[in-house]
């Protein structure tokens, strides 16, 4: 049986500059069915990085003639690309297998199912064990019924079948599948935060978040639960990877980094390897206030960049969203902190909540101002299906655009009680456009005795954010 992974031909997301990511979703999944399934033939093609048009993925799915096409769907905005590749694959032979999973699909299975005949099973949640025992089913060895976390029509009815609990043993897990896209491993890069001689790689040291913030779809998705790879098994993951592929450059994507002795202890095993790697990652706030005295060590051992949740100034937003985190001194500390130790800040902001006005978004850009991170990156408050704002804004007929490419975080989406979806768009670009267009911000990124803010601004000076934002309206 043949099995293909597609990452399908897509927008890259033009406020992160120049980019190409591995898929690293898939990489997992085929990974994990290669070790369950040993007589599969299993393939990933990736159109991003071989710059593959809709019609060249079509002639490429042709020649591997698989029996499963299983396109990449981890966000909403790419939703429809994956309901591209399916059907792609249905009209080159209506026989192929297509699955989908993530966060978008697992939240709609009701909605998407009926509507997208091609589409023939959703895997909902976590999807290594769901996929692998449905590529049981499809060789006849177990029945359907049998799998857990598996959607699907049955005489045009949605059959949910049972939830799948939680692998509790991520160590388990093989290492991702970067051997299946080998050859392109030195094209990954992340141009705002290194040249191409550190190519890009993508690893996760845990899933899932215990807070419960109501934009966001990770905690839903994962059951509220945070479970993590022991320090080993992330350091050892790191340094294969980088012996291996020649990867220089690593983003740890967990949703919630704890900095305590575990992630300490992974510090230290990088710092006694000698790697040269660089890193970044997500923190709290309050995480780095509270373990400030880890900090320097996460540089040493190769945090260069942080992307710290800032969000709002205003208490009314903190306590309706349950961030968790209500002291502004702490996004100001934790900047301080990370600055003193020479990791790179991003801090991001949302607009376009309910109560939001003309005013309250300027208070915005003065927070932004007082806060000061290296830099800012400003977004548009996005109803992704599975959260709970999702759910309050169908309750209340507030959204106004369907179309889920422009769930991107960066498109208006919904009004406020006084701003239409134009001016909120019209005032992210005043965001942008305030922060960036500071010269004395610029003057001092651009002369910075930090290596990695002084890279940032420069490469900054050359792109066209602002003529991006500024085309959205």
């Amino acid at each position: 049986m043949r099995v293909l992974f597609v990452e399908p031909p897509k927008e890259f997301w033009f406020i992160m500059g120049d980019y190409v990511s591995p898929p690293f979703g898939i990489l997992t999944l085929a990974s994990y069915l290669e070790h369950k399934n040993r007589d599969l033939e299993i393939s990933v093609l990736d159109s991003q990085v071989k710059g593959l048009s809709w019609e060249d993925l079509e002639d490429e799915i042709r020649k591997n003639n698989p029996d499963v096409v299983a396109p990449s769907s981890l966000t909403t905005a790419n939703a429809y690309v994956t309901l591209k590749t399916i059907e792609i694959a249905k009209k080159i032979n209506s026989e192929i297998v297509t699955v989908a999973g993530g966060q978008h699909f697992s939240s709609l299975t009701d909605k998407i199912l009926p509507k997208y005949p091609d589409l023939d099973y959703i895997i909902r949640g976590e999807g290594e064990e769901t996929l692998s025992e449905l590529i049981l089913f499809l060789k006849g060895s177990i029945k359907l019924q049998e799998i857990k976390g598996v959607s699907y029509l049955s005489d045009n009815n949605v059959i949910n079948n049972p939830s799948r609990t939680l692998i509790s043993d991520l160590d388990s897990l093989p290492y991702p599948g970067y051997h299946f896209i080998k050859d392109h491993m030195s094209d990954y890069h992340f141009s705002l935060m290194a040249d191409r001689t550190k190519p890009f790689a993508i690893v996760e040291g845990g899933r899932g978040c215990r807070h419960a913030c109501n934009y966001c779809t990770q905690w839903r998705y994962w059951c509220q639960q945070h479970r993590v790879k022991s320090s080993n098994r992330l350091a050892n993951e790191i340094q294969f990877i980088n012996e291996k592929y020649s990867s220089g450059l690593f983003w740890l994507a967990d949703d919630n980094i704890e900095l305590d002795e575990r992630f300490e202890e992974f510090c230290d095993k990088i710092i006694h390897s000698n790697l040269d790697v660089n890193w970044f990652c997500q923190l709290r706030c309050d995480s780095i206030v509270k373990s400030e005295i880890l900090i320097p060590k996460l540089r040493k051992a190769g945090c260069i960049w942080v992307l710290l949740g800032l969000d709002s100034p205003d208490t009314y937003v903190q306590n309706s969203w349950h961030l968790g985190w209500k002291n502004k001194s702490l996004g100001k500390k934790a900047i301080k902190i990370l600055r003193e130790n020479e990791i790179f800040s991003q801090g991001t902001f949302i607009i376009g909540n309910r109560n939001d006005s003309h005013e309250s978004i300027e208070e915005l850009r003065k927070y932004a101002d007082w806060l000061d991170p290296d830099i800012a990156t400003f977004m548009v408050l996005t109803p992704f299906p599975g959260t709970n704002i999702y759910e309050e804004a169908i309750i209340n007929n507030w959204i106004e655009d369907w179309n889920w490419a422009n769930y991107d975080m960066i498109h208006s989406i919904m009004p406020t009680k006084h701003l239409s979806r134009k001016e909120i768009q019209e005032e992210l670009f005043r965001c942008y456009n305030h922060f960036f267009g500071s010269w004395s911000r610029r003057y001092r990124g651009i002369s910075s005795t930090n290596q990695i803010t002084r890279r940032t601004y420069l490469y900054l000076a050359k792109q066209a954010i602002l003529t991006g934002l500024k085309n959205l309206f």
